[in-house]
């Protein structure tokens, strides 16, 4: 089990621990745990709804791919450490991450 922190839009903060062995996506984790995730494309890197800000632990992560970074620059906010959640495996490199919420929906 992999542990790391989501920051929702409110600044609240809370631990989550999620499987590293079922090559799931972060957001699929978050959708999961009921945070105000869109991800209205399904998780192909279309639609940027699961916009999310690696806060610590950027390191770790695999570098966005052009499809990602395209998305991302469309965005009316684009931050240094900006990641759209479906395209970040959860895995060891995710753990003690601080991921915040910065999807569209998100207020």
């Amino acid at each position: 089990m992999i542990k790391f922190t989501v920051e929702d839009q409110e600044g609240t903060r809370q631990e989550l621990e999620a499987p590293s062995d079922m090559g799931l996506s972060l957001m699929e984790i978050l959708k999961a745990s009921e945070y105000p995730v869109l991800a209205t494309c399904g998780g192909m890197a279309l639609c940027a709804t699961c916009h999310v800000e690696i806060v610590e632990g950027k390191a770790g992560l695999e570098k966005a791919t052009d499809v990602e970074l395209d998305q991302l620059e469309n965005l009316p906010e684009y931050f240094p450490n900006s990641r759209l959640a479906c395209q970040i495996r959860i895995g060891e490199q995710l753990e003690g991450a601080i991921v915040r919420l910065r999807g569209e929906d998100v207020v």
